[in-house]
């Protein structure tokens, strides 16, 4: 596994935890808001696998949130999962629609592997959110928070746009209040962090996987 690359010197929890996801996370990898998948000639194609891997990887119960609700003890951890569950099922909600809006996964050659890489994912997303070292699941969730902004923001209501589907605000929680919330939990910070990075370089590998998917199709 990666290990940590933020120097964690005279810095706060929450700043640490908003710093790996955006160092490991979807925004910055190269697929991710690029034309090919946003503006391209291939991009309602693109936008359509998105869609229906992001339905494969979160769209079931329970997911992330739903998990670290059932192994985080931190009151202000706590409190937070029990909003952000209701939220995670709207969200969940949204990428049904949009799967559906879509249509069938665009064929893809060689794009058998991509049901097992998903289910893999899943399975690690799963063991990661339920593990038993305090902090970790907690942290995974937050990860899941602050990474799912710039994934709704750039990704989902860009299919929503084109495929006119409504969205409705997300109510996962802003930056601010999942840094406050890592600020506050009685948890190892090492612990939450390594729970972040590693829902972090989950995302990554899905955007990987679709980027490999979309050249397999322009091939």
């Amino acid at each position: 596994m990666a290990s940590l690359s933020v120097d964690s010197t005279g810095v706060r929890t929450g700043s640490l935890l908003a710093a790996c996801v955006a160092e490991h996370g979807s925004a910055t990898h190269p697929y991710f808001g690029s034309p090919a998948l946003l503006s391209g000639p291939e991009a309602a194609r693109n936008l359509a696998d998105a869609v229906h891997l992001l339905t494969a990887l979160h769209g079931r119960h329970p997911g992330v949130i739903d998990h670290a609700a059932t192994r985080t003890v931190d009151p202000a951890g706590r409190a937070w999962l029990v909003a952000a569950a209701q939220a995670a099922a709207q969200e969940r909600a949204l990428l049904t629609r949009l799967a559906v809006a879509a249509g069938p996964i665009p064929s893809t050659p060689g794009g058998g592997g991509s049901e097992a890489a998903i289910q893999a994912q899943r399975g690690a997303l799963s063991t990661l959110a339920q593990s038993d070292r305090r902090g970790t699941a907690l942290g995974a969730a937050l990860a899941f928070a602050s990474d799912w902004a710039p994934v709704r923001r750039v990704v989902v209501e860009a299919a929503a746009k084109r495929l006119g589907v409504e969205v409705a605000p997300n109510g996962l929680g802003d930056e601010t209040r999942l840094r406050a919330i890592a600020d506050e939990a009685g948890a190892s910070e090492r612990a939450l962090l390594f729970g972040a990075q590693q829902l972090a370089l989950q995302h990554r590998a899905l955007w990987d996987l679709l980027e490999a998917r979309a050249q397999a199709r322009s091939a």
